[in-house]
């Protein structure tokens, strides 16, 4: 019997690491915290798709779950209409969106990869919408293609559809949830 090795742990994502040695330091300098564990942190990312039209065609609700799936490295889940909407046609428990809620590692490895990858590819982008804010120090992005991820091979998908990615932090206000993104990269618009 041979003695096995222990496994080594992967690297930490490059985010976190950023997170650690410059953006925590920096954040409790400017605004002053008591604590160090007062300092705003993201707590998860939510990536989801809604596709109404899956009432009538199922396929595009797998290669909705396809897709979200191989731009997150996450195994997405369907999400269900909560009340039925007659003008849409929508009754309630349909399938008609999926989602994934990212944490931990693959949470900074995705946000690494929308601001220094996917973002910059958007055609005529000036930057992100700096109101997106929701008064807790949370920030919603829509994005109106998924082909901005490398990871989507343009020949096959079904449709070209939109995303939407709700970050998640532990800031109190807004202005310290932005001042925290724009730390880690995320470009706003002037």
């Amino acid at each position: 019997m041979s003695k096995t090795e222990p496994q080594s742990s992967p690297p930490a994502p490059r985010l976190k690491k950023l997170y650690k040695e410059q953006v925590a330091p920096e954040m409790l300098k400017e605004f002053g915290y008591s604590s160090p564990m007062q300092t705003p942190r993201l707590e998860k990312i939510i990536v989801s798709m809604g596709v109404g039209e899956a009432i009538q065609n199922k396929k595009l609700l797998d290669a909705a779950i396809t897709d979200i799936t191989t731009i997150t490295g996450q195994k997405a889940v369907k999400t269900k209409a909560r009340k039925s909407i007659a003008n849409f046609k929508i009754r309630e428990g349909q399938e008609i969106g999926a989602k994934v809620t990212l944490r931990g590692a693959m949470m900074y490895e995705f946000l690494d990869r929308l601001v220094n990858v996917a973002l910059p590819r958007v055609k005529d982008f000036r930057g992100v919408n700096q109101n997106a804010f929701d008064g807790h120090g949370n920030y919603s992005l829509g994005i109106t293609e998924q082909i901005i991820f490398p990871e989507i091979d343009f020949d096959k998908i079904e449709r070209v559809c939109g995303l939407n990615i709700a970050i998640v932090t532990t800031a109190r206000t807004d202005a310290e949830a932005k001042a925290f993104l724009a730390k880690f990269g995320m470009p706003f618009r002037k």
